[in-house]
């Protein structure tokens, strides 16, 4: 049971809205929770409409999240780009999750790996066991999986002490100015969306590195380098500076423009990860060539 006293500046908001501000839960997900009856307001059922008083009492019942199962099946596409004793380094295809969750009904990496027969650290939840950083399932590109104890911790470590490179190469519309820059903006959950971020005072800390690589017409190729690591981090941010990446509906992207360039997916592809390897204590890193989809659709808006 979570529970909460509505604060002065909340009142006279809807509870839904209020309760979403409290917890940290979308309004989506507050609103599913009141329909099922599990939202009391001072030990009364209430409607989502229903506002909320300074010194209410809120008392959200937020069931246990079930468990993603992992079931082996092999993934056509992936690619094994390193693999020793303590690490595996996956080129991930588009149209692919890091690691089973619920909703998501097609492959992953972990399940992929499985049934490959690597075996991988049995560190975190059952299903992102190995797992020390994600891509979005339609961005492609390098991600590392920790197969030893050790290379988890060690990896985890590097993650959140930012001592990771990422580089990531994105189409992106129109032409940003100015062509070098960097993004700093707090990133959270999108209060009406379960599946969306968005920029939110409050949010957490969120710096994106930007610089062009090449100019077209209708839009420009970006390296960019992320200093930490959100949920669709790029996705928000180039979107923020109005110009979202090609390909991309959720954060503004333009349908006509990717349909032009045959794109089913935003053009974002992870090209460079480096890190010290938790095994040999050296300097290592990997690359990814452009996927075939990101290449054509690159063509086309040069030859435009």
């Amino acid at each position: 049971m979570s529970v909460h006293l509505v604060p002065d500046g909340l009142a006279g908001e809807r509870v839904d809205a209020a309760a979403a501000r409290m917890t940290g839960l979308s309004r989506s997900r507050v609103a599913e929770l009141i329909t099922d009856s599990l939202v009391l307001l001072n030990g009364e059922v209430v409607g989502k409409s229903t506002r909320v008083a300074a010194g209410d009492l809120l008392e959200l019942e937020i069931p246990a999240p079930r468990e993603a199962v992992v079931v082996p099946r092999e993934v056509e596409g992936i690619r094994i780009v390193h693999d020793d004793a303590d690490i595996v380094v996956v080129d991930k295809p588009a149209g692919v999750a890091a690691h089973p969750s619920l909703g998501w009904d097609g492959p992953d990496v972990v399940s992929h790996l499985a049934a490959a027969g690597f075996r991988i650290s049995t560190s975190g939840a059952a299903e992102r066991r190995g797992i020390v950083q994600r891509l979005d399932v339609g961005t492609s590109g390098l991600m590392v999986v920790a197969k030893s104890e050790p290379a988890y911790t060690a990896l985890k470590r590097a993650f959140r002490d930012r001592e990771v490179e990422k580089i990531y190469h994105t189409l992106v519309q129109g032409h940003p100015d100015p062509f070098t820059g960097t993004i700093d903006a707090p990133i959270a959950r999108h209060p009406g969306h379960d599946w969306k971020m968005a920029i939110i005072d409050g949010g957490r800390h969120s710096v994106t590195h930007y610089e062009t690589l090449e100019a077209f017409r209708a839009a420009t190729l970006l390296q960019v380098h992320l200093e930490t690591g959100r949920t669709h981090q790029i996705r928000v941010h180039m979107a923020a500076i109005k110009h979202p990446c090609v390909g991309d509906p959720l954060y503004g992207g333009d349908p006509v423009l990717a349909a032009r360039l045959g794109l089913e997916r935003q053009w974002l592809h992870a090209v460079e990860l480096s890190f010290v390897h938790p095994g040999t204590g050296e300097w290592a890193t990997y690359t990814s060539p452009l996927p075939d989809d990101l290449a054509r659709a690159l063509e086309i808006v040069a030859a435009a």
